[in-house]
Parts: C-alpha cells; structure tokens; sequence
C-alpha cells in the first residue's frame, strides 16, 4: 500500500493580521525585500496561502502593513507626559533606530510615501512643534522639513551600513575615507581637511540628534 506524504502541521489557533505581519518582519529583517514571498510565509505560520490572502491582499499590501507597523511603534512608545522637545527628541532617534535595524522600511517610505506610516510622524511631530508653539501659517511647512530630515538621514544611515558586510571595523573603514579627505588640495578643501581627523570616530547616533536639535531650534524662532 502506497503510503501518504507527509504533510506540515497546520496552526490550530486563529491566524490574525497581526500574526502575519509580525512574521514578515522577521522574514524582511532576516533576508531583505526579496526573501519575503507568500509561499514561504505561509509555510512559516504553518498555514495554507489562502488563509493569509484573506487578510492581506497581497506582498506591496504586506509590505505597506509592515512599515507602519514599524513606525507605529515608534510613535506610541514616546511617553505622553514628555516635553515636546524630548518628544521629538525620542521619536527622531526612534526613528533612527528603527530604519537602522529594519532597513527595508526606510526603502519602503522612499518609494511609497503615501504609505499610513507617513500621517503617522506627521501627527507625531506636527503635535510636538505645535506644542512649542510654532504658528499654523508655518506648521506644515516645518513639520514637513523635519520629517524630510528625520527619514532622509535614517535612510542614508542604513544605506551606509548595508555596504559593508557584518563585522566589518566601522572605525577603520572610516579611517581610510578620512585618510582619502587628508589627501585633497587643502586650498580647494580647507574645512574638510580640519574634520577629517573627526571622521572615524565620530557617533552616527548623536550626530544625528544635533541635526534634529538644529531643524527643531530654527523651527521655534519662526514664532518670533
């Protein structure tokens, strides 16, 4: 007698949205854009592929779902009774952080800014710099900058840690860029060869910070 395959367990609990985009972020973080495919995220929630199309139309909807995900959390983790400007403080490096860790979302927010995560750190920054009292003539303007920096600094950021493989010496990569700087006509280049020593070792994250604390200091004066 013939005997049957074998088959993969089914799950036995209900599978939720929620379920299915928790377990595309592990695939995305763990292989990229590429590596998230129905086939094998029903394989990993042990379930049949139609089961997930009934709550996800399909990947650019997954992918859109996880990304705000990813912001959302960002956003609700800022404690409600913070000072705006260590509001923005927190939700900025939250920010950083986040892209650093899940990169395909900062790819995500570049190629589809209409995305639900975009209104989210709109309404979280334009509340906070409202609540420092900037004027609602300016507040879209500014909210807009602010969010532009925000995600354009935390996308190169990522970008500049997936060209090197893990493990790789940041410091000594940075070392040779700088050795580069050192080497150009200091009288075309005067400023760049002063701060090419800075270079190596200096820190992404609170670099990063001083930039928001810039756009959020100009930002307050337009109230004047």
């Amino acid at each position: 007698m013939a005997t049957r395959p074998q088959q993969s367990p089914r799950r036995t609990d209900a599978l939720s949205k929620e379920r299915i985009v928790e377990a595309a972020i592990e695939m995305l973080d763990a292989g990229g854009e590429k590596a998230l495919t129905f086939r094998g995220l029903a394989a990993r929630l042990a379930t049949g592929s139609g089961a997930i199309y009934w709550h996800v139309a399909n990947k650019d909807e997954l992918l859109a779902a996880a990304t705000d995900d990813v912001i959302a959390r960002v956003v609700t983790d800022v404690a409600g009774d913070a000072e705006p400007r260590d509001a923005i403080r927190a939700m900025a490096l939250g920010v950083f952080d986040a892209i650093d860790m899940h990169p395909w979302a900062g790819v995500q927010l570049s190629r589809r800014p209409w995305l639900v995560a975009l209104p989210q750190l709109f309404e979280g920054f334009g509340s906070q710099l409202e609540a420092l009292g900037v004027p609602e003539r300016v507040l879209f303007d500014s909210t807009s900058a602010l969010v532009g920096h925000v995600l354009g600094a935390a996308g190169q950021n990522a970008a500049n840690g997936r060209l090197y493989a893990e493990g790789t010496d940041r410091a000594a990569v940075l070392g040779s860029v700088a050795e580069e700087w050192a080497r150009l006509d200091p009288a075309r280049f005067p400023f760049v060869h002063r701060v090419a020593a800075q270079l190596p070792e200096h820190d992404d994250r609170e670099q990063f910070l001083t930039g928001v604390d810039l756009f959020v200091t100009g930002i307050v004066t337009t109230r004047a």
